[in-house]
């Protein structure tokens, strides 16, 4: 009956229209390749992008939670999967570091998507590359661009917690941090903005900006040029912090949620852009983005033209997420393809 079941799932994969969005055109030079699949697990696009469909159909929210899964493991030791492993053995799991303990979710997306690929394709398909697929489709999902897949990752036969712990950028995070963290990565200031944009959708806990909506200079702002947009920025980041406050007391209800972006939640837009221009970001770690000065404004530059122009945001982040889709990758005779994404395979 499970074969069946699975045999008719593969049958409606084959004939799903996969809506036109907006496609890559950027380069990509690294060691990853596409078509990976190609002879040996040809339905794995397909599955995977079935799988995330029905995740977020049935909780949008999930569609930020995967992209996120992405970005947590890419950040520590790689784009590995190392993210998805639990405690076993001499192995101590990232999903108990500081900024993923109850606050990262999908794993149960991963595996069952790991499940059905375990059946089609056995020791096939990483849950490195499982990850990389989730979340561009999840993108795709909300109304954000589509690219192609660069695949051929392997898995790590081991976990980052130290590393998840000291190289994840923390919601409070400073400019100055922000562009160190993401230059470890070899990533520059260009693709910190734009992948900061993946913040248009899903939501944070109050203990991510407790701090934020109650820190003494909150209305500072630098454009000094610019008196009216200081004043409206300034009245409606009170506005909007009052109403953060009725969500996220100065102490207690931790867990509450609040949107990442008020205007379009669930879309994955430059709405993003608006809100931190209004002073209406959620996090610390968003409002720096047009607080502080870099390079002559450089930041806030790539901000106000993502603001005003969508699709320039959407090839932005599309070659940032390639960029770091490539971070550390283990490919050929590296690591393991892992037959269950929480534990390595010896």
């Amino acid at each position: 009956m499970k074969i069946c079941g699975i045999f008719l799932q593969l049958l409606v994969l084959v004939v799903i229209f996969f809506h036109g969005m907006v496609s890559s055109s950027s380069s990509y030079d690294g060691p990853l390749v596409l078509n990976f699949y190609k002879e040996t697990c040809p339905l794995v696009q397909q599955i995977v992008r079935r799988n995330v469909e029905i995740a977020v159909l049935k909780d949008p929210r999930m569609a930020a939670s995967l992209l996120r899964l992405h970005f947590h493991d890419c950040f520590v030791t790689g784009c590995d999967g190392s993210v998805l492993l639990d405690d076993s053995g001499s192995i101590v799991s990232e999903k108990q570091a500081g900024p993923n303990v109850n606050s990262l979710r999908g794993f149960e997306i991963i595996d069952r998507i790991k499940y059905i690929l375990e059946e089609a394709c056995p020791q096939t398909v990483s849950c490195a590359d499982i990850l990389a697929l989730a979340a561009r489709d999840a993108v795709v999902l909300r109304g954000g661009p589509s690219w192609d897949i660069y695949l051929g990752r392997r898995d790590s036969m081991k976990a980052g917690f130290n590393g998840a712990n000291n190289f994840l950028p923390a919601p409070n995070s400073s400019l100055e941090a922000l562009i160190a963290s993401f230059q470890k990565q070899g990533l520059d200031a260009s693709d910190l903005v734009a992948l900061s944009g993946g913040h248009t959708m899903g939501e944070a806990r109050c203990l991510s900006f407790r701090q934020r909506i109650y820190e003494d200079n909150a209305d500072k702002y630098d454009h000094r040029d610019q008196e009216q947009l200081i004043y409206r920025r300034r009245a409606a980041g009170r506005v909007f912090r009052r109403a953060l406050r009725s969500i996220c007391p100065k102490s207690g209800r931790d867990e509450a949620l609040a949107p990442l972006d008020s205007m379009t939640p669930a879309r994955f837009d430059n709405h993003y852009f608006h809100s931190i221009i209004r002073g209406e970001g959620l996090l610390h770690s968003d409002n720096v983005l047009v607080r502080e000065d870099y390079a002559e404004g450089e930041i806030r530059k790539h901000v106000w033209a993502y603001a005003n122009d969508q699709e320039l945001f959407f090839a932005a982040f599309v070659n940032s997420m390639l960029k770091m889709g490539s971070i550390n990758v283990l490919t050929g005779g590296q690591g393991e393809i892992r037959s269950n994404c929480r534990f390595i395979n010896s």
